[in-house]
């Protein structure tokens, strides 16, 4: 496990002064784009090792008293029933998630926008679904040639037929599931609607990646390409920031790309753009934060590893990603890191071909590495956890945690009851027997108590796992990466 190489404290500090400085650089009102997660940013936790999956909304709730939450969705990513592959799950049932979770940290949602409204089953059915929940639900339309129609755009025909979006309070957040929700342009129809009533409101993008202030082929921000290679998103030095000030800073080719249609539908609302460049509109502070460079560019190199895992992973499910991986490579090679900088990826593949059966490896803390071999009774991810937990716990290997008397019902239960072909246990069943064994057993007890140390480990696979060890692993906050093979069934 990495040492911290971030400054989570600094950059709830930092952040939160100088979101309240744009704020007030605008009078009024403020609309915040939130780029990437609000919540849950576990690719961010791992590229800056220190930074808290919930920091950006541990830092929104110091200001709370000032805030309301806008969250958007598209209306096609609604009916393809588009899912969030890090926490599987739908975006619509996202955003019933993100609800729930900002207004249990006392932070006000005001309401759901859903971009590209078309009155279709699957869309009234979630506007009523959220309606009786109690949640406003505004309409966004699409606008034909947008973005670069902008006197469509700045018309009633264009912006002035969405629907107004009432707000109260000075700092507007406006987030998403995910990356195409329709974001953007929903500050900007704000942005229109307001100056129509007379109030004056500004735009700002809080987007942590890439950091502007770090190197173009900075580690954290090659990581960030890899991440979205799906997306086409490709890092670039931003020239309108340097043409205007003679600075070098990073941006992405999305924002570079809409920055003049954004200066000219500023212009066409206020007469002037408020900004000269992409990068005058962020208003990340996480380069300042970065307290080990070293840290950080290690563990983004293990990212993009992981990333290229994960897509070979989707080729094999045949979810047709092969251009991806490709460009991850290409990623892979700038950084200057292979798949054997991973340790635990040969120690897997080795075992698995001395064994000819399926293995795993995990990389503890002090980075002692335990193997997993596939067995009679339990599938190598599942031996893995116990060896792991044993090494921690200065348990001795040869004892049995868990007996195979107890393992025997539990396989009769899978095979005889409940259908299930595979006799083996699968991760969550293992920890469940361990559990029960931890009542009269104190060395099973023992074991028990070493799993919270295994958050961040990296752990590497000689198959595919199915989708219940894939979410203990995750659940555990283990690192986990396969070889992408399916295992045969026998």
């Amino acid at each position: 496990m990495m040492k911290p190489g971030f400054d989570n404290d600094k950059y709830l500090s930092m952040q939160s002064d100088h979101i309240r400085e744009r704020i007030s650089q605008f009078g009024d009102k403020l609309y915040l784009e939130f780029g990437g997660k609000l919540y849950d940013d576990y690719h961010a936790s791992r590229v800056l090792p220190g930074f808290e999956p919930d920091s950006k909304l541990r830092m929104l709730m110091q200001l709370a008293d000032q805030a309301e939450i806008i969250i958007a969705i598209n209306a096609a990513d609604i009916t393809k029933n588009k899912v969030r592959y890090d926490l599987g799950i739908t975006y619509d049932s996202d955003v019933l998630r993100l609800i729930r979770v900002f207004t249990d940290r006392g932070l006000t949602v005001s309401s759901v926008v859903i971009t590209h409204y078309t009155e279709i089953p699957p869309i009234l059915q979630f506007k009523s679904k959220l309606e009786k929940l109690g949640v406003t639900v505004y309409r966004h339309y699409t606008i034909n040639g947008y973005p670069s129609n902008i006197p469509l755009i700045l018309s009633d025909d264009g912006y002035g037929k969405n629907d107004y979006i009432e707000t109260t309070k000075p700092l507007v957040i406006v987030t998403a599931p995910g990356p195409g929700s329709g974001k953007m342009a929903t500050c900007l129809s704000q942005l229109y609607h307001e100056n129509k009533r007379g109030i004056k409101a500004g735009y700002a993008k809080f987007e942590t990646f890439p950091i502007w202030n770090l190197p173009l082929k900075h580690p954290v921000n090659l990581a960030y390409e890899a991440a979205t290679a799906d997306l086409n998103d490709v890092n670039m030095i931003d020239p309108f920031h340097l043409e205007a000030y003679n600075q070098t800073t990073v941006n992405y080719n999305r924002d570079v790309e809409i920055f003049p249609v954004l200066s000219a539908i500023f212009e066409g609302i206020y007469g002037e753009c408020p900004y000269k460049s992409p990068t005058d509109m962020g208003v990340n502070m996480a380069g300042f934060c970065i307290v080990d460079d070293e840290i950080c560019k290690e563990a983004s190199r293990q990212e993009i590893i992981r990333r290229y895992y994960q897509s070979l992973e989707r080729i094999v499910r045949e979810e047709n990603v092969r251009d991806e991986s490709y460009k991850i490579e290409l990623i892979i090679k700038q950084a200057k890191t292979s798949t054997a900088d991973r340790c635990v990826v040969q120690a897997a593949k080795s075992l698995a071909e001395k064994l000819g059966a399926p293995a795993a490896a995990l990389e503890l803390p002090d980075g002692r590495i335990v193997s997993g071999k596939t067995k009679e009774l339990l599938g190598a991810s599942a031996a893995v956890l116990l060896n792991a937990v044993k090494e921690l716990g200065g348990i001795d290997h040869e004892l049995d945690l868990i007996s195979p008397e107890s393992i025997a019902p539990i396989q009769k239960l899978k095979v005889n009851y409940l259908g299930s072909t595979n006799p083996r246990l699968h991760t969550d069943e293992i920890l469940i027997a361990l559990s029960a064994c931890a009542a009269t057993d104190a060395n099973a007890q023992k074991a028990l108590e070493q799993l919270p140390k295994l958050r961040g480990c990296p752990v590497h696979t000689s198959v595919l796992l199915s989708d219940v060890d894939t979410k203990i692993f995750k659940k555990l906050g283990i690192d986990l990466t396969c070889e992408p093979h399916l295992e045969e069934k026998k």
